[in-house]
């Protein structure tokens, strides 16, 4: 167990694999920061066939955290510009933990309001991530899934950037977040099949990246199949991503299919994080997969607002429902929690002062 905390700890702590010198972190004495808290929510809501629901309101939402109901600070539905509902320099008031901002109090916040470093990286609009499987098991598809992959990025729409990155052993950002489709689609081409797979590791990155960005964002992960490098437990990726609001779809070929662990966790992650999981016989299901995710993202509502006053410092679960009674048939689809993550100032960006507790998975999967 000790091993899987500070494999953890190591990743974040040197995300680009290459020894250079870092800053370190301040000493254990050193004063936590206080952050205040804005939970951003995606949601999907969806009919007894699927078929998306739109045109609905702020005030047909109703978000109850810890059993405590909450007030939508802003609301967007699809890719419409994002509507404020309250003044956010007023709720600044209000505190996230009991106690937070007295002296010798630790502070706490969610990593969007803690990370920073990354080009292009900004508040608004909706950012997507392509994490492709560039390992040993693409080199028979490896073709057919770069065609799919820049039919997607040449679909999206209402996208304000998108990045491409790659994987097998270590993580490669081929084409950084950017609103050039151009520039991402050269990328796609210019990949190369490679190494073992390390998708945990890479995919850990990537939501590292996907954090700072406040709004509307998704990771799409393609594999082509199991991971057999990692030193990071899905775990530990899938609850950042919740931690982070950050959508998780993940699209696999018939052959990860066959191993049903893999099956399990790529369901299981992308349910986690509000997204969806997708296993492609074929090149065409692969293309039916991605324009599935466009459209998922073109009709998703970005919720969010500031947490009242709540003493649970750790995993805080998180109830979407609809008000009215004619609305409860709907099925609601998004992240069912977060964790409250605490921080210190460091020059090396945001340094996790309890490993243990970023490690835990709510769902109780080991």
């Amino acid at each position: 167990m000790n091993k899987r905390y500070f494999a953890l700890l190591w990743l974040l702590a040197f995300p680009d694999y290459s020894g250079a010198p870092r800053a370190s972190a301040q000493n254990d004495g050193s004063p936590l920061r206080v952050s205040v808290v804005l939970v951003q929510l995606s949601v999907a809501v969806t009919d007894n066939k699927g078929n998306y629901v739109s045109g609905l309101k702020p005030e047909d939402f109703v978000i109850v955290e810890d059993k405590i109901p909450q007030k939508l600070a802003t609301f967007e539905e699809g890719n419409e510009p994002t509507r404020r509902l309250i003044d956010i320099s007023s709720s600044n008031s209000h505190s996230s933990v009991q106690g937070a901002g007295k002296a010798g109090s630790p502070a706490v916040s969610t990593l969007a309001d803690t990370l920073t470093g990354i080009p292009g990286a900004q508040s608004g609009g909706s950012n997507v991530f392509v994490l492709f499987d560039t390992s040993n098991y693409m080199y028979r598809g490896f073709v057919f899934a770069q065609d799919s992959i820049a039919d997607f990025v040449r679909s999206l729409e209402g996208v304000s950037k998108v990045a491409l990155y790659s994987y097998s052993r270590n993580l490669s950002r081929v084409a950084p977040l950017t609103p050039d489709r151009s520039n991402v689609l050269r990328g796609v081409r210019n990949t190369v099949a490679g190494d073992d797979a390390a998708l945990y590791n890479c995919l850990l990155l990537t939501v590292k990246d996907a954090a700072q960005l406040t709004g509307k964002k998704a990771i799409v992960v393609f594999s082509n199949g199991p991971d057999n490098a990692s030193l990071v437990p899905p775990e530990d990726v899938a609850e950042l991503a919740q931690s982070t609001g950050t959508i998780i779809y993940m699209i696999s070929t018939q052959q990860a299919e066959a191993e049903p662990v893999s099956t399990a966790v790529f369901e299981r992650m992308s349910k986690a994080t509000g997204g969806k999981a997708y296993f492609s016989r074929s090149w065409r299901d692969e293309k039916q997969a991605f324009a599935s995710i466009r459209d998922d993202l073109a009709h998703l509502y970005t919720l969010s607002y500031y947490p009242q006053a709540n003493p649970n410092r750790g995993w805080r679960s998180i109830t979407v429902k609809l008000a009215a009674k004619n609305m409860q048939k709907y099925r609601i689809r998004t992240r069912d929690g977060y964790r409250l993550l605490q921080t210190r100032p460091s020059g090396a960006g945001w340094q996790p002062t309890n490993v243990e507790s970023a490690s835990q998975s709510p769902s109780g999967t080991q």
